[in-house]
């Protein structure tokens, strides 16, 4: 029987509105008990003091690029990145190679997830065969093997009226629909957004409508077919008051936001340093605030960090020529205490919520909780812990992050997975 006894940390668990000083006896990969002076004679004792105890955090969105580009990432390297980043379960995109469109795909991710991540991974499937755009994908097959949502992702669904039918399929086997909100034909050959930046910069512009026409027909498209639709990683003002606004009326629309959406703009990168190139591109400082608005008011589900590792071969190309997107795992909870918590936006169980019960909520994952009898999954992080981000001591295979050298203000110290402690702070 194995057992590890959390002491005297700050729990704070908003699946049960708990915040209090209490110790977590773990046994046998599952909660044990959860209060006050517990003892465990012969259990492994972490003193927790000064640190917060929560439930294990949850990332909606990692691209873990394997099977198929495994020179950028691989299962296992992603979850290692994930458990330094205080993540313990992880839900990865469909856009490998092969896709993540079948059954057989899923069952690989799966069994590849249980030999070698030290996370839980939960895998995303395609919506559309190949993410063609063009038929359905075998839908019903990969929910049975495990799938916990579907998503073309980066190659977004075109052709309303197959979105439409991916919607009604999805509604029927109880799976949310999550969407990265991108009119291509808008956004075609832009490679940052749409402003005064891009002409400053000489660099073709991604408009905020290619984001805002795609989430407005999707919503529209819930309406119609009463289907869980997820906005990924929303970066606009208008998406997130559309967003806001299906809420109001009792819509089935979530919406996810990234840490790099809200602690950055276009007009704070660095000139065409390919480290600040993702999709949606960084916005506007307005843009930006009305993210962090959405946060605050509630309009928010879930942070995720789109992770999205590229080697260096790829990403240290000319701006225009390289590929979209950044790691994120590792700097994400800095990143949110930063500029959210720190900065007096949200209150510290806010942000918890936004990393556990959110995702948890939006996935029906039976994660996110410090309930008895719930699996143990536990993070422990500090809220004043003075560290530095050195992108070449990262656990992902991959460099490209525009936080190198930041300096941060608390981070992950702990991460215990199935009652097991998969990584811990030197």
């Amino acid at each position: 029987m194995s057992q590890l006894l959390i002491k005297n940390g700050r729990v704070i668990d908003p699946a049960s509105a708990t915040d209090m000083l209490a110790d977590i006896l773990i046994r046998d990969g599952v909660i044990a008990a959860a209060g006050a002076g517990l003892e465990a004679p012969g259990a492994e004792i972490f003193d927790a003091s000064g640190l917060i105890v929560a439930p294990g955090f949850i990332d909606m969105h990692v691209h873990l690029r394997e099977p198929g580009f495994e020179h950028a990432e691989t299962i296992e390297t992603g979850a290692r990145a994930a458990a330094a980043g205080g993540f313990t379960s992880i839900c990865s995109m469909p856009n490998t190679l092969p896709v993540n469109d079948n059954a057989t795909v899923t069952s690989y991710i799966i069994e590849r997830a249980r030999k070698f991540a030290v996370t839980n991974v939960f895998p995303i499937g395609a919506i559309t065969r190949n993410s063609a755009g063009e038929e359905l994908s075998a839908i019903g097959s990969m929910k049975a093997a495990g799938v916990v949502a579907i998503s073309d992702d980066g190659r977004p669904v075109m052709n309303a009226r197959v979105m439409r039918r991916a919607m009604e399929f999805a509604r029927s086997f109880a799976l949310p629909v999550i969407d990265h909100c991108e009119d291509l034909n808008l956004s075609a050959g832009g490679d940052m957004h749409e402003g005064f930046e891009s002409v400053r910069l000489g660099l073709r512009g991604i408009p905020s409508c290619s984001e805002d026409v795609m989430v407005a027909r999707d919503i529209l498209l819930a309406q119609l077919t009463g289907a869980r639709f997820h906005v990924a990683h929303i970066s606009t003002r208008n998406a997130m008051a559309m967003v806001a606004y299906a809420k109001q009326q009792g819509l089935p629309v979530t919406c996810e936001a990234t840490p790099h959406h809200f602690a950055l703009t276009d007009a704070q990168m660095l000139p065409y340093d390919s480290n600040f190139k993702m999709k949606p591109p960084l916005r506007t400082a307005c843009d930006a605030g009305a993210v962090v608005d959405g946060i605050v008011a509630g309009a928010v589900d879930a942070i995720a960090t789109d992770h999205a590792p590229h080697p260096g071969s790829e990403k240290m190309q000319e701006f225009e020529k390289c590929p979209f997107g950044i790691i994120g795992l590792e700097t994400a909870l800095g990143l949110a205490l930063e500029h959210l918590v720190h900065t007096g936006k949200i209150p510290l169980a806010r942000l918890v919520a936004l990393l556990t019960t959110g995702p948890a909520r939006v996935l029906h994952l039976d994660r996110g909780t410090l309930a008895v009898g719930a699996p143990a999954d536990v993070t422990i992080f500090s809220t004043d812990l003075q560290w530095t981000y050195d992108v070449n001591q990262s656990l992902s295979k991959s460099r490209n992050s525009p936080f190198d050298g930041h300096r941060f203000r608390g981070g992950p110290v702990a991460t215990v997975v199935d009652g097991a402690m998969v990584w811990r702070r030197e």
